[in-house]
């Protein structure tokens, strides 16, 4: 038998890797895609790059954006600078359109595969800021990704799998150990050093280590300085 194609959203964090794991688990052959779009934090490249062969993804393909020419974010202009303190409202971490943009190169992929399912590493901790990370948003992006299909027209319905949206980041930290996933090859710092070595003060990095102290795990960064 053939087994089942999904395209896996990689950005070589904590997230998506725990999503690769979960998406092999559920017997998936998996293709990896990532994207250099002009982020600050270039380390999480070769993050995804580990990953995606650990975790045994049949290919890995990194896109060339140029998101840092619209800026607007931290994450993309460097005139504007990482907080490093809890935020209030939508941060200014916030990528206009990413995750639509992520999605919809995801969608162009997936047919081309033959693939009716996207895995993305959207989860409850951030779609109280991100508006791209909200269930009211991926629902909608699934409808429109089967009206604007030839895949979803002709009947091989597409669906947009975030098998994380209802975990916190504890759960996400435990499900993925479970998985056997290698928390050490990830970078989820927002100003990571070009080795991934974490600032330990972003947003990311406070919730990606309170993930691990709460699941009683130990936490595998590398943070600068030590």
């Amino acid at each position: 038998m053939t087994a089942k194609k999904a395209v896996v959203l990689l950005s070589g964090g904590l997230d998506s890797a725990t999503v690769l794991a979960m998406a092999q688990e559920q017997g998936y052959e998996c293709y990896a895609l990532g994207f250099d779009y002009g982020q600050r934090h270039r380390s999480e490249l070769a993050a995804a790059q580990r990953v995606a062969t650990a975790g045994g993804a049949v290919e890995h393909k990194v896109v060339q954006l140029d998101l840092r020419s619209i800026g607007g974010s931290a994450l993309t202009d460097e005139n504007i600078a990482v907080p490093e303190d809890e935020p209030g409202g939508i941060p200014v971490t916030y990528v206009p359109a990413r995750n639509t943009v992520f999605l919809s190169i995801a969608l162009g992929w997936a047919e081309v595969l033959g693939a009716q399912d996207i895995f993305v590493g959207v989860n409850a901790v951030d779609y109280s800021g991100y508006p791209d990370c909200r269930p009211e948003y991926i629902e909608a992006f699934e409808r429109m990704a089967n009206l604007a299909t030839r895949a979803g027209v002709e009947g091989q319905r597409l669906h947009i799998r975030a098998p994380l949206m209802e975990m916190s980041k504890a759960d996400i930290v435990r499900r993925g150990t479970e998985l056997g996933v290698d928390y050490s090859l990830t970078v989820s710092c927002y100003q990571a050093d070009e080795g991934g070595a974490a600032c330990g003060r972003c947003d990311s990095c406070r919730l990606r280590a309170a993930g691990f102290a709460e699941a009683g795990l130990a936490d595998p960064t590398v943070y600068r300085g030590t």
